[in-house]
């Protein structure tokens, strides 16, 4: 079997916002932009890498969640521990320091780690948590 990650999830309840982060902040390129009333699917990915992308996606909208579920997961966002992803980058010191510079939301400074791994964490306009690791 030969699988590859085609496309990841990520709630945006600000979908501006979460564009301008991971278009201009990440480098992100554009792939796709949907609007369905006032909600917007947004698909962006890393150039050069079409076969990978991220969707930002309106949170809570599955009819089969209950008010109380919907609920959950907007506290969930504001706390900043609903969703995550990590990325890799070949320098996680320079791509802190593109990253900083643009002025994310920056949880951890890069550091090595005990398990063999050099990164740092923002959290996107969603408060996703978005790591950045580099092999050491």
């Amino acid at each position: 079997m030969n699988l590859t990650i085609h496309n990841t999830f990520l709630p945006a309840d600000n979908p501006e916002a979460s564009l301008t982060f991971w278009r201009d902040t990440m480098g992100f390129e554009v792939r796709n932009d949907v609007g369905y009333g006032d909600m917007r699917w947004i698909t962006v990915g890393p150039p050069g890498q079409p076969q990978t992308s991220i969707v930002l996606h309106p949170p809570a909208v599955d009819p089969a969640l209950t008010d109380a579920e919907k609920r959950t997961i907007a506290e969930l966002m504001a706390k900043g521990s609903y969703a995550s992803i990590v990325l890799s980058a070949p320098n996680v010191d320079e791509a802190f320091e593109q990253v900083q510079k643009n002025g994310a939301d920056v949880v951890q400074e890069p550091i090595d780690q005990p398990y063999g791994l050099r990164d740092c964490a923002f959290r996107d306009p969603a408060g996703n948590m978005v790591r950045i690791n580099q092999a050491i």
